[in-house]
């Protein structure tokens, strides 16, 4: 098994072209056993707690721990391993064989899952508290591993629908293990019985189905070991925050948690106070919004071409807001009533717009969070990623902690239920702005989305031959002013480009690119600094191993044809060859952008002029990359160049 986002190479048992869509992964073993053993272990963790929250709750009268507490305490005791051993785990998983672990996890679940079925057999509270906080260790243990173990089972073009897999499969479990928990421990007298049955029977098929979890190797084994977990944990933190784009990343996710627990503690009273329902009411939500996380999770693949799209994530956090704050609206108000049965709250019309508030704002939070996790996978070190991702779980923990205290401080201080998820959602937008101005690249990345899927139908062939790691050249056609948005679009990975610097004073498409860190080349005669500026930049971007974009015709095309390369390409890589750096040139070209609004296809006053007829060619319109075989550094020549892109243009 090789770690395919590391190394570049095919993930091992996928297919050369890769498989049809994410659901695929389910018939292949580096996948399908992983998949299952994750989701049996989600579901035994919430039928578990969820059977153990009602039998304290409705049916055992408990001195020391009042029916109201009873969730809170659970709820602490399952989250704290996640703060005192996070740093420990992560250390052990980037140490060990990852199905080792897993394995060990498994045998650890059933032995916990034995004890807990002498404590609902005894009626033994302390015990199932006990087994409370030891499976809270088990999950603690599993997380790291949950997510390392991904990116070496998957290539980067799978990573974004396995990430969805995942996270649909969590949210299923999730809702799953509650129902049956809470149904199994409802029937009279032998509830309990079938409770520890089921917890003992979930853990021993999680148990099988690790047994066929291919060997995951692991990725730093002479890693020593710092079982201090307050000074790892720091630590940890510090490694984290060495890579902005991944930390900022993990605070984002963080902060997705901390949005999600403000909901879902509420559904309980918003179904009771605001909305008028009984119990069903509050768990019929709770489907609703499993349901619309799995869809939103499962799209992902469907809207970022089978990448790691990033886009996506500005694109989840305009919907949180959006649907939380209408959500607010759509609940301040309602008529007053009775306490209203499942049937009775959906025969009322305007109870549906609450419900799809919640349905949609829970989809968009799986646009929002799925890629944020591909993207941590990715871009964290492989010899790290484990510790990296047990950052990520304190960071998780200790905002969903905060969720609760905020919004108790918020309801102590005389703030509707509405109004919290109001808040919520306002805040929302104000954490997401500074995070995507923290990492432009999220907005970059979404403006390039919102170009190749809204504006235009793009479709690229050719785009395994982009180098997924190591420096290359990319060079193109220049057909319009949108060349470099869409070259964006279609490579996983950020690019730097070399472009005319009047182009910088084109307004927003101007602050795009400076956004891009784009690098302003001027003729030599005309600014013999910003020219040499500007092969010393993109000399650097090639020594930190990046990829770097050039349009070596020198201009947008005034006719539509291919015009002839200029030499810059000799120079760059010159300068690269004195830095022990031999890129390869990857040929690129972009089809049926002549005639679009972008393109200089207008006579204005006899010059040709772009962006002067708006929708001239309407919305959606075709248009194409083509992507070329690298051409070897040694080799190039502009001319060579020059042929290999009219090669691919005359594709088609």
């Amino acid at each position: 098994m090789t770690d395919a986002p590391a190394s570049g190479t095919q993930a091992a048992g996928a297919p050369a072209d890769g498989h049809p869509n994410q659901f695929a992964l389910l018939a292949q073993r580096r996948f399908a056993p992983f998949f299952w053993t994750q989701f049996s272990g989600a579901a035994n963790d919430n039928l578990f707690k969820f059977a153990f929250t009602v039998m304290v709750t409705y049916q055992l009268q408990v001195a020391w721990m009042p029916p109201s507490m009873a969730g809170l305490v659970i709820g602490a005791l399952f989250i704290l391993p996640y703060l005192l051993f996070s740093a420990t785990s992560g250390q052990i998983t980037d140490k060990i064989e990852k199905t080792k672990i897993i394995r060990f996890v498994k045998n650890l679940e059933i032995a916990i899952m034995a004890l807990a079925a002498y404590g609902f057999l005894e009626n033994h509270v302390p015990v199932l508290l006990a087994c409370t906080f030891l499976m809270g260790l088990h999950s603690t243990l599993f997380g790291p591993v949950k997510f390392a173990y991904l990116p070496q089972a998957l290539s980067e073009r799978e990573l974004t629908g396995g990430n969805g897999m995942v996270e649909m499969g969590t949210f299923v479990a999730i809702l799953l293990g509650n129902i049956v928990g809470g149904l199994l421990i409802a029937v009279p007298e032998v509830g309990r019985l079938q409770v520890a049955i089921a917890c003992i029977a979930a853990a021993l098929a999680g148990r099988a189905a690790a047994q066929f979890i291919p060997a995951a190797p692991a990725t730093d084994p002479a890693l020593k070991i710092n079982w201090n977990p307050v000074s790892e944990t720091w630590r940890n933190l510090k490694m984290a925050h060495g890579n902005p784009v991944v930390f900022r990343s993990l605070l984002g996710i963080s902060w997705m948690w901390f949005f999600g627990a403000v909901f879902l503690s509420q559904f309980p009273s918003l179904a009771r106070e605001v909305l008028h329902g009984n119990e069903q009411v509050a768990s019929f939500m709770l489907v609703v919004f499993s349901i619309g996380i799995a869809t939103g999770s499962l799209l992902c693949e469907v809207l970022s071409r089978r990448h790691v799209e990033i886009g996506l994530v500005p694109l989840g956090a305009i919907g949180m807001t959006v649907f939380a704050v209408d959500l607010y609206f759509a609940s301040r108000a309602l008529p007053p009533a009775a306490t209203l049965t499942l049937g009775e709250f959906l025969s009322r019309s305007y109870h549906w717009r609450v419900l799809a508030d919640l349905a949609l704002l829970s989809l968009f939070a799986g646009l929002y969070s799925v890629p944020m996790y591909a993207l941590i996978q990715l871009r964290a070190q492989p010899t790290h990623r484990a510790r990296i991702i047990a950052a990520n779980n304190i960071l998780n923990a200790l905002f969903m902690i905060a969720s609760s205290v905020i919004a108790g401080v918020l309801l102590q201080a005389g703030m509707t239920i509405p109004q919290i998820f109001l808040f919520t959602g306002l805040a929302n937008a104000v954490v997401a702005f500074y995070i995507f101005m923290l990492v432009p690249e999220y907005l970059l990345r979404f403006f390039a989305w919102v170009m190749s899927h809204l504006v235009y139908r793009f479709k690229v062939r050719g785009e395994e031959r982009i180098p997924s790691t190591g420096p290359a050249v990319l060079v193109c056609n220049h057909v319009s002013f949108v060349d470099a948005v869409l070259l964006m679009a279609a490579s996983p990975r950020p690019i730097y480009f070399v472009m005319d610097h009047r182009i910088f004073r084109i307004p927003l498409l101007g602050a795009v690119f400076r956004l891009a860190k784009a690098i302003p080349v001027a003729p030599r005669n005309e600014d013999a600094a910003i020219y040499e500026q500007a092969f010393e930049r993109a000399a650097q971007v090639l020594r930190d191993g990046d990829l770097l974009a050039i349009f070596p015709e020198g201009a947008l095309t005034r006719d539509g044809n291919l015009q002839p390369f200029k030499g810059g390409i000799m120079k760059i890589l010159e300068r690269a060859r004195e830095d022990g750096i031999a890129p390869p040139v990857v040929p690129l070209a972009l089809t049926n952008l002549w005639g679009s609004f972008f393109s200089r296809i207008e006579l204005v006053r006899g010059d040709r002029v772009a962006m002067a007829r708006p929708f001239r060619r309407g919305l959606f319109n075709r248009v194409g990359l083509h992507v070329g075989l690298p051409v070897p550094a040694a080799q190039v020549q502009p001319e060579l160049l020059r042929e290999r892109v009219a090669a691919l243009l005359a594709q088609g």
